[in-house]
């Protein structure tokens, strides 16, 4: 008899926490990751990449110590960090204490998890969109460039670490940018996590044209 995870969510966060959140194998961008028993830690490389708290494991009272040595650590660094809080993290007020030692709350967002075997491989392209696979410097300018028009935010630390990635660690993503014509509208990776059984899906978003109803999926 086999057991079937996908109808077990509490497995399912499970194994992502163990699998992703608190993972210490490197992603290929050259991030050090550092791990303790609070906490998983990312560091960018020279300031190339994501950084911040992928992890924590706190307690009512130890959270606010934790959370000011996070503080203190980037500081000395002088580098901005993320902390990643997820709904289901511990003690249950982490948001509120960590909007008290100064970090502001972005946008929310969700955590879609799905079976590869259910998932279409067909795309369904218009008339006239292509996609070129990303293997070099021009194509993730091409896929930071789209980013950036997409999503209106600085995307040179997501070249820098895209780049990395390519040049170094090629089996560790893929990448696409999909073009109406000429002109580049939507880009999208996936990251391929080492010793997991979980990818990460990341872009995705469509610049504003006259295109209708592109699709992109890598």
């Amino acid at each position: 008899m086999t057991h079937n995870r996908r109808m077990e969510p509490d497995l399912v966060l499970a194994a992502f926490d163990v699998e992703v959140r608190r993972s210490v194998r490197p992603d290929g961008s050259g991030a050090r990751i550092e791990a303790d028993p609070l906490v998983v830690r990312w560091v960018g490389a020279n300031g190339r990449g994501w950084s911040g708290i992928a992890w924590s494991g706190l307690g009512d009272a130890d959270a606010d110590a934790v959370i000011a040595a996070q503080v203190a650590y980037f500081a000395a660094r002088g580098e901005e960090f993320e902390w990643k809080l997820y709904d289901y993290d511990r003690p249950p007020d982490l948001g509120g204490r960590l909007l008290a030692a100064g970090f502001a709350a972005a946008g929310e967002e969700s955590l879609m998890v799905t079976e590869v075997s259910s998932v279409p491989t067909q795309v369904d392209l218009p008339p006239g969109v292509r996609l070129l696979p990303v293997t070099g410097e021009a194509g993730v300018a091409l896929m930071a460039d789209v980013h950036e028009r997409v999503f209106g935010t600085d995307s040179s630390r997501l070249g820098r670490s895209a780049l990395a990635q390519v040049r170094d660690h090629p089996d560790a993503v893929a990448m696409v940018v999909a073009t109406a014509g000429d002109q580049p509208i939507c880009s999208a990776r996936i990251e391929f996590l080492p010793g997991s059984s979980f990818a990460s899906l990341w872009g995705g978003g469509r610049c504003p044209t006259g295109v209708a109803g592109a699709s992109i999926a890598p």
